[in-house]
């Protein structure tokens, strides 16, 4: 049987659109009718996938998380991977899941590895998924697998959130006080300083200065944030030539902070891949050029590239990944241990669990270092501004005397 995408209206012309399963597109428009539906379109979800609408269908990072462990407690209950790929598109709620597994069913009863289903729908399960899941078939351990797999998502996701939660007060913050920024300027200041023009007084070279500053915003603020969003369109589409960004990351990683905070991030990210690859038996060649993919700054693909390079020579991981200098020791160090003992992915988990942690103590460090300098700087615009405002009065009070 084939998944099919259709679109029907019912008896009350309410139109509605969903996926069944037929042996043929002529059998699906049956069974809709046959549910009091009028098909209006039936068309075969594996072939919309080949036509490319499906190929770039993205899932959450949470919802794919909970999908892969939901789908190894059901092959670890002794179900098919087609069994539980049928539970799945009965408990999936969003129309667009529906499609997706329903996609991979039809591959896998048309004959097709799950692997070869996977790689139809690359936007969806990215290569550490594809790779790591065409291992668990060969091994026949796919269960476990897809359960190392889940955890990976759910470390990935809760990095990010916590990432996002210690970012998002340092935001709100740094927005409010723009905004209170904006409106003195345009609104409060030329009003307060409007009462000075009318005199013959010199004013002050701060007031003149917060005037001049106060009517470029009034009168070409809008330049400026177009001028700004031009800027910032330039540079993304600067930055989308590969040696352009290589410079750019370059610099960003020899920062003395953001830099290490930087690397650190991709060094879990790898770390984290080639443990569940390694672990699953993938060869440590094809391992590291799929734990390369999941790393964000290109000087650091770079290292791994020229790390497996010397992988294939014959070198050790450590010694060719020590080579590069670009992974912090710590990392190095422990996948030496791992390859000593023989013990590599379990070395490589615990190497990825370290630099989870560092970057989750050392993102709240920041946030919490962020806070009071944001209100620093909101605190010396206003003093500034109000001083501006205020040397004025007290010239006009001590003439008066």
């Amino acid at each position: 049987m084939a998944a099919f995408r259709y679109r029907a209206l019912d008896a009350a012309g309410t139109a509605g659109q969903g996926v069944v399963e037929a042996e043929s597109a002529r059998a699906a428009r049956a069974l809709l009718r046959e549910r009091g539906l009028f098909p209006l379109e039936v068309a075969s979800v594996a072939a919309t996938a080949s036509g490319g609408g499906r190929r770039r269908r993205r899932m959450k990072d949470a919802a794919l998380a909970l999908m892969t462990r939901q789908w190894a407690t059901l092959l670890a209950a002794g179900l098919t991977v087609e069994q539980a790929l049928a539970a799945l598109i009965e408990q999936a709620e969003e129309d667009g899941v529906r499609q997706l597994l329903a996609g991979l069913r039809s591959e896998v009863l048309a004959g097709y590895s799950l692997r070869a289903a996977l790689d139809r729908y690359p936007a969806a399960f990215p290569a550490i998924y594809r790779a790591s899941v065409a291992a668990g078939e060969k091994s026949g351990e796919l269960a476990q697998v897809m359960n190392q797999l889940a955890d990976y998502l759910e470390q990935h996701g809760a990095l990010r959130q916590k990432t996002l939660q210690a970012l998002l007060y340092p935001a709100i913050v740094a927005a409010v006080a723009l905004l209170v920024v904006i409106g003195l300027m345009t609104y409060v200041v030329p009003q307060v300083v409007g009462v000075f023009a009318q005199t013959k007084q010199a004013l002050p070279p701060l007031t003149r200065a917060l005037i001049w500053v106060s009517d470029f915003l009034r009168d070409w603020g809008w330049l400026l944030l177009v001028l700004l969003a031009l800027a910032g369109l330039a540079a993304q589409l600067a930055l989308r030539s590969p040696a352009l960004r290589r410079r750019w990351e370059a610099r960003l990683l020899s920062l003395p902070v953001l830099g290490r905070h930087l690397r650190t991030l991709d060094a879990a990210r790898f770390a984290s891949t080639l443990a569940i690859l390694a672990g699953s038996g993938v060869p440590l060649l094809a391992a590291l050029e799929a734990g390369g993919r999941v790393i964000a700054r290109l000087p650091l693909q770079d290292a791994v590239a020229a790390a497996a390079a010397r992988v294939r020579e014959g070198q050790g991981l450590a010694r060719a990944l020590g080579a590069t200098r670009a992974f912090p020791p710590l990392l190095i160090h422990m996948v030496a241990s791992g390859e000593t003992t023989g013990r590599l992915p379990e070395m490589l988990t615990r190497a990825a669990r370290l630099q989870q942690q560092e970057l989750e103590s050392r993102g709240a460090v920041l946030a919490s270092l962020l806070e009071p300098v944001l209100l620093l700087v909101m605190g010396g615009v206003v003093l500034v501004i109000v001083l501006a405002v205020m040397q004025p009065i007290i010239e006009i009070n001590t003439l008066m005397k």
